[in-house]
Formats: C-alpha cells, structure tokens, sequence
C-alpha cells in the first residue's frame, strides 16, 4: 500500500501527489490533532492553532490575503506526512524534499505560487511564533522573536473540533 487514508476517506499517496485529492477537510482535521513539538508541551497545543496564529500574525502585519493564507498552510503538509522536530528533520534531506514538494503542491492548489520572498516572510513569522511557544509552553525560552509579534498569540489548551472549525473559518476568510 502506498497510500494513507485521509478523515474524509480519500486515498492520498504523499509521494505521488494528486492534487485533486488534497481537502481542506482533511488538513484542519488532521492538524487539530497533531501536537506541536511531539507533545512536549504544558498542555497539548495543535499544529493548526499554530497555524491559525501565524495567519493572524500575517494579517496584523498587515500582508497580503495570500500570504495570510500561506502563513496558515504552511504546515499543511504535516496532515499528510507527520510533525517532525526541526533537529531531525535536518538529518532527513529526503523527507525534507518530499514534504516541501507536498507543501508546493497545497500552495499552488490553494494560492498559486509561492515566491521566494513571500517564503521568507511566512517562514519569518514561523520562527516568531515558535518563540512564543517556547516561552509560553516549555520549560525553556528559545529566543525574543517573540518580542516582534503584532498579534496576540492563543496558546491556551482548545478543544481540537474547535481549533479545526476554527482553522476552516481562517481558511474560508
């Protein structure tokens, strides 16, 4: 087999992507019950609700509704493939090429392309919410990038049919 099966019972290959089969469904419902940093957290906290905070980021910086939309996809390919932490990930070049091909083709689905540009801004505000994260959910800060954030990041443990209607709300704005 080489395929997974999705929440609304699509069969997915993540290596041989068909695009017609990625569902905005399958992506807020998948992420709402992944939990960030492998579960090394105070409480569980989602993929998607950091997500919905890097969109809000976008949105307070005033950038694009693409961006915006970038910002809140651009973990998307997790709900296909896994969370895997930043360390091991860089040991992983292959799963790094097959999650940022995932990852291109949700863009281009949803938004067209991404340029290298609007890459830097999204993944800038990645880091920034990271760094919320970090000071506000683990035992440890990581850096003060948490210091140029111009929302209000929610950290707060929500219950996950929330955070995914609120991730298809975010999505459908």
């Amino acid at each position: 087999m080489t395929y997974i099966t999705t929440y609304t019972g699509k069969h997915f290959d993540p290596i041989e992507i068909d695009a017609e089969l990625i569902d905005i469904r399958d992506i807020a419902h998948a992420l709402s019950l992944l939990c960030r940093a492998n579960g090394h957290l105070r409480h569980f906290y989602s993929v998607a609700q950091h997500c919905v905070n890097c969109c809000r980021e976008a949105e307070a910086r005033g950038y694009s509704e693409k961006l915006q939309l970038a910002c809140l996809l651009h973990d998307a390919a997790e709900a296909y493939l896994s969370d895997v932490t930043r360390p091991v990930k860089a040991l992983l070049p292959e799963y790094q090429a097959v999650e940022d091909r995932l990852l291109d083709v949700i863009w281009e689905k949803y938004i067209g392309e991404v340029t290298e540009t609007e890459r830097k801004l999204v993944f800038e505000i990645d880091d920034a919410i990271l760094s919320l994260e970090f000071k506000e959910l683990m035992p440890q800060p990581l850096s003060e990038d948490y210091k140029n954030l111009r929302s209000k990041p929610q950290t707060e443990y929500r219950n996950p049919l929330d955070v995914e209607n609120n991730y298809l709300r975010c999505f459908e704005k």
